[in-house]
């Protein structure tokens, strides 16, 4: 089962209800905790779920677009190339080829369709990809994460690279992918895919707002089940609430505005580790959100 939790805009406590349901779930007791678990930090222009998940990093891996090269010596200047690249990449002035890297999306169109074959594609790296393990109370849960490189404007091809090396493959086996923040294209590839999305929301006028549209993209139009998590419950007002219902859309959790989950935040400590009660909560969650995938599959 694949879980993407998202939200429609950042700062709502995205990382930290993907951090804690991980560890939730990886505590459980053996017949209910599914035999593998990944936890894929999809937010690559900011990944900090390693901050309070831990792991111990093994391997890395430089990840990127293939660009077109131009080989001058087979290339007859038909432009061809030009006319089939979608982002206006590649442009034929006379007897000279202009590639620009900067509007490439490594589509590789360019490529399948030159005549002449006088176009191959070069590696240039946007990014790199982390992946380690950590012990979760004597169960072993795989961890990876993508960082884009500075200056960088797509984050994904290397979100989409992190999935088709990290996500597994078996049937008893859970993938939590904590996405970037927004509804932008790349929180679009991380829940492409996905079983379910979990959206987590404030109980604010912004917050609403975000949500409404992060709704639209999950449901409406990657047709996904979806599910909400309230944090902060008990400030702002009650917008949010009277949307779920009218919406139709499940409110699976509601975390309290509460000084101890802010102070262990800021620490690094995570929910279930600062207060165990929260453990058996996010378990919970996590049955929820299965009952629903399993309806629905």
């Amino acid at each position: 089962m694949q879980i993407a939790i998202a939200s429609g805009k950042g700062g709502t406590g995205k990382t930290t209800v993907a951090v804690n349901l991980l560890l939730a779930v990886a505590g459980l007791e053996a017949a209910e905790r599914p035999a593998d678990m990944v936890f894929l930090d999809c937010d690559v222009e900011e990944p900090n779920a390693a901050i309070f998940l831990k792991p111990t990093f093994t391997e890395t891996e430089e990840v990127g677009l293939l660009l077109p090269e131009i080989d001058e010596d087979k290339c007859n200047y038909c432009g061809v190339c030009a006319e089939v690249c979608t982002f206006h990449a590649i442009a034929v002035l006379g007897q000279r080829v202009l590639v620009f890297p900067e509007l490439c999306h490594g589509c590789g169109s360019c490529t399948y369709n030159c005549p002449t074959g006088a176009i191959h594609e070069v590696l240039r790296p946007t990014g790199h990809l982390e992946w380690g393990t950590m012990d979760v109370g004597g169960t072993a849960v795989r961890f990876g994460h993508g960082v884009l490189n500075v200056g960088e404007a797509m984050a994904t091809p290397v979100i989409k690279k992190l999935k088709q090396k990290g996500l597994p493959r078996g049937q008893d086996a859970l993938a939590l992918l904590d996405a970037p923040p927004g509804n932008s294209c790349p929180v679009v590839e991380t829940m492409r895919g996905a079983d379910f999305v979990l959206l987590v929301t404030e109980p604010t006028p912004f917050g609403l707002h975000d949500l409404r549209v992060a709704i639209e993209v999950a449901r409406d139009e990657l047709r996904l089940p979806v599910g909400v998590v309230i944090n902060r419950d008990g400030v702002g007002d009650e917008g949010v609430e009277q949307f779920c219902a009218e919406s139709g859309v499940p409110i699976l959790l509601r975390i309290p505005l509460d000084r101890r989950i802010a102070e262990a935040y800021a620490d690094g400590i995570t929910i279930v580790a600062a207060l165990p009660e929260y453990r058996e909560t996010f378990a919970g969650l996590y049955r929820q959100i299965r009952e629903i995938v399993e309806v629905t599959a």
